[in-house]
């Protein structure tokens, strides 16, 4: 029986995406996002936690957080966890976990035209990124 990878995350980016291309000509985007939770004490005070999470996005879905995805923007994750491991110059081994996205969904709200305050409404850009290959 296989096993079962997968992450849903909901949150922020940290950080504008930083897009690169392989030697093939594959985009590769990476970025964060920061998840919150909070919750009270035992003293019934609240306390506040947040979570970064490292994300990983190939080929069209890259291309789609290059387009529409910046510092702030507000995604819905699905991918699923990947650690990778390297041996540096001074002969260190680092780990990295991060979550390779299968599926990016914009969740942004775009300003009402009729609304003078400027408060969110229907969804701005594409509802979610097109299916496409690694």
């Amino acid at each position: 029986m296989a096993g079962i990878n997968k992450v849903l995350l909901m949150g922020n980016l940290g950080r504008d995406p930083e897009v690169r291309y392989t030697q093939s000509g594959s985009a590769v985007a990476n970025f964060s996002i920061a998840t919150n939770r909070s919750w009270k004490d035992k003293q019934g005070n609240r306390q506040e936690h947040t979570e970064w999470h490292n994300i990983v996005a190939w080929g069209p879905k890259a291309e789609f957080v290059q387009n529409y995805l910046k510092k702030g923007s507000r995604v819905f994750i699905e991918g699923r966890l990947q650690t990778r491991d390297w041996t540096d110059n001074q002969n260190v081994r680092h780990f990295k976990t991060e979550i390779v996205a299968n599926d990016i969904q914009f969740m942004d709200r775009a300003p009402d035209s009729s609304d003078q305050g400027g408060q969110p409404s229907g969804p701005s850009g594409p509802p979610a990124e097109q299916p496409g290959g690694e």
